[in-house]
């Protein structure tokens, strides 16, 4: 069976976000919603692996985790509709992806393995998942894309999961993308989930992997440090 016989965000589309976008900022102007206005899938496997964050991620990392989903649901609900409608993305996996790809940041998993914190965090959400009773498939999705959102470039294929946590994830910390978000939906998401000056804290965690290992995959972004640390779309909510 091939994998793409699951949706799990297993669809290929161009890693390149000017070929989805058709050279654009947007495809169409986004519109204001409420945390209340996304679908949060309350389910089993998911209440299983917040569970787990929420013993192990700080709470900036946490916070930053969930503001992603939502960030990532209400760019799919105005750029990119289908991409739910024909079972491109689901919401549980995309949570999933959400909540687990930040594990690898966390002191105990810095310190405990030689690899890049998003290849660890890929490897812990996999075995994790599975362990919670995830499909292999779905698993297996979460885990490439968590391996693969700090590898932005304009060459060849990703996942649709794995093209939404890039884009979602470097709207939030370093405020790309700015076209695809409503300003209102920054502010509610905000509200909800402070950013607790995240943007401080995740700079440091970078600073510290790179400290501990040169050769970590968080150096092949130029001036990725920098660019979360002078995040000016999101300054006046640190």
């Amino acid at each position: 069976m091939s994998a793409t016989d699951k949706p799990y965000g297993w669809h290929a589309v161009p890693r390149n976000p000017a070929i989805a976008l058709q050279g654009k900022p947007n495809l169409t102007d986004p519109i204001p919603f409420s945390t209340a206005d996304i679908q949060y899938p309350d389910t089993e496997l998911v209440r299983q692996s917040l569970a787990r964050m929420q013993k192990e991620l700080p709470a900036e990392t946490l916070n930053h985790s969930l503001r992603v989903y939502y960030y990532g649901m209400s760019i799919l609900q105005t750029q990119f509709p289908h991409w739910l409608s024909d079972g491109w993305i689901d919401a549980e996996t995309w949570l999933l992806v959400c909540l687990f790809h930040d594990i690898g940041t966390t002191e105990q998993n810095l310190r405990s393995t030689h690899m890049s914190f998003d290849f660890w965090g890929g490897i812990e959400a996999l075995q994790s998942l599975l362990e919670f009773g995830a499909d292999k498939s779905q698993a297996e999705s979460v885990a490439e894309a968590i391996i693969r959102h700090q590898d932005p470039g304009e060459t060849g294929e990703i996942s649709s999961v794995g093209f939404l946590v890039q884009i979602a994830t470097l709207f939030d910390n370093a405020g790309h993308f700015r076209e695809l978000v409503h300003p209102e939906t920054i502010k509610n998401v905000v509200e909800k989930y402070p950013r607790l000056g995240w943007s401080g804290c995740f700079s440091k965690t970078i600073r510290q992997e790179i400290s501990l290992k040169p050769w970590a995959h968080s150096t092949a972004i130029d001036g990725f440090v920098e660019m979360v640390e002078n995040n000016a779309l999101m300054k006046e909510y640190e």
